[in-house]
């Protein structure tokens, strides 16, 4: 592909012109959520030894991406009544206060309140990111800012697990999330002293109204997880079995009513259907996403409590697996569309693999197999989802292309949220309602990794058929 003078970027004047300045302040929302969400994982194991609650583990990432899927959801349509300067003060403000809670937290419930604040402030400064680039610069530049945008997700996903792991084992893992209240304050004040334009300050005709919001489907949505979350807590047969049915009956009513509301819908139509290329593709997302939590929640409790591997390691091992993600990623994005097929598949394998991988390294404690299985997870999904996602986006129905679009990195978070309720309910049933200790750890290494292999399959399957599907319609 080649590009004529006026398509360049020129970055130092982009720099110079302010746009570029303007929008690093505006990003560090995006930084502020995304090492959020990945520096809990190194930061778990000193907060159980301070607040105890290791069955409710599972909740910390389940209620943080509840709030950031409706905050998300909400802050693309309060632009129409509140300024969007307003709006993204509110949510740095917000986050920053959920931060202070979950820094502050005398008990594991208090700090999952915190979690659930913190997720609405993240979430909804991820998405005015994203809103300020439509309405705040040039169309031009659109491709150079999303751009920074990646590279930004890149740094936090890198940096989380070592800051959470570096204060809390330095310092204390409250101020790893301290940090996070300065931050979010610095935002705030960012927000406020860069977003002066009239773009930013005033909000829309008020003829146009606000767009419809989807109420009904994420209350529904939130109390679904929440069930399912509680079927963990408390193992009984019974018990658990009614929350966990209730809460898997409350998905599929998620997803039924938001098919009802096409003017609010989250996800294209029949986004489960395996006979169209878009249906395998959510499929596959929802699959891979709710079988891949259990190391980035349990791994580095497991690992200092059954191997006594230092909180550093394992911030390392996290951090590799993101690294891997980006760099392979990468690597694959200029592949033919011959290559589609392949290279899809290839990472559906990998993903799988890895799943299969961390329940014989985990256990076993060895820290380069155990490094070698994030790597291949990490790859994995760097190499298939750029694919995936492109499939389903040109798959699907030109009327639904932007819901299909952002229907990926949402379906990607209601997986996590799902995936860390059940992967709490495997870690309780098989040892950790005990309480946290070496025999209930070497009880638990293994089984939160093998109870996901068949979705694991699932995945694999979907992917193979998503490439058949997508082959077809091309060739047509």
């Amino acid at each position: 592909m080649t590009y004529t003078e006026a398509e360049r970027v020129d970055w130092r004047a982009l720099w110079a012109s302010g746009d570029l300045a303007r929008f690093c302040f505006i990003s560090l929302g995006i930084l502020l959520h995304a090492t959020n969400e990945t520096m809990v994982a190194t930061v778990m194991p000193a907060m159980v030894g301070d607040l105890s609650g290791v069955e409710l583990v599972g909740w910390s990432l389940a209620v943080y991406e509840i709030g950031a899927i409706t905050a998300g959801a909400a802050a693309g349509r309060m632009v129409s009544y509140v300024p969007l300067r307003t709006n993204m003060m509110a949510a740095a403000l917000l986050y920053a206060a959920g931060a202070l809670i979950c820094a502050m937290a005398p008990s594991m419930p208090v700090f999952l309140a915190g979690r659930v604040v913190e997720g609405l402030g993240g979430g909804a400064l991820v998405s005015l990111a994203f809103v300020s680039v439509e309405r705040l610069f040039p169309r031009n530049i659109w491709p150079q800012l999303f751009g920074v945008m990646s590279a930004i997700w890149g740094v936090a996903a890198f940096s989380g697990p070592l800051i959470g792991a570096l204060l809390s084992q330095y310092f204390s893992w409250r101020w790893a999330f301290g940090l996070f209240v300065f931050g979010g304050l610095a935002m705030a004040i960012a927000c406020y002293a860069v977003l002066r334009s009239p773009e930013a300050t005033t909000r829309k005709a008020a003829g146009t109204g606000l767009p419809p919001f989807p109420f009904a489907a994420l209350a529904c949505l939130a109390a679904s997880v929440l069930l399912i979350a509680l079927a963990g807590v408390d193992i009984e047969m019974l018990r658990s079995s009614l929350f966990l049915a209730s809460g898997l009956a409350g998905l599929a009513l998620f997803f039924l009513l938001d098919g009802r509301k096409p003017r609010s819908r989250l996800f294209p139509t029949r986004p489960f259907d395996p006979r169209s290329a878009v249906g395998s593709g959510m499929i596959m997302v929802f699959a891979f996403s709710v079988a891949t939590c259990s190391f980035a929640l349990y791994g580095p409790l497991i690992l200092t409590t059954l191997h006594d591997i230092p909180l550093l390691t394992t911030g390392y091992i996290i951090a590799a697996e993101s690294i891997s993600w980006s760099i392979l990623s990468i690597l694959v994005a200029n592949a033919p569309p011959r290559s589609e097929r392949s290279i899809i598949i290839g990472g559906a394998l990998m993903i799988a693999a890895g799943i299969a991988g961390f329940a014989y390294a985990v256990p076993l404690g060895s820290v380069p197999l155990i490094l070698f299985c994030a790597v291949l997870q990490g790859g994995g999904f760097g190499i298939a989802w750029p694919f995936v996602t492109r499939v389903i986006v040109a798959t699907a129905d030109p009327a639904e292309s932007t819901v299909a679009s952002s229907g990926v990195p949402t379906m990607q978070r209601i997986g996590y949220a799902v995936g860390a309720a059940m992967t709490g309910i495997i870690a309780n049933a098989v040892g950790f309602s005990e309480g946290l200790s070496r025999e209930t750890s070497a009880g638990v290494a293994s089984w939160i990794f093998l109870a996901f292999l068949p979705l694991g399959l699932i995945g694999c399957l979907a992917a193979a058929k998503l490439t058949r599907d997508s082959r077809a319609l091309r060739e047509a």
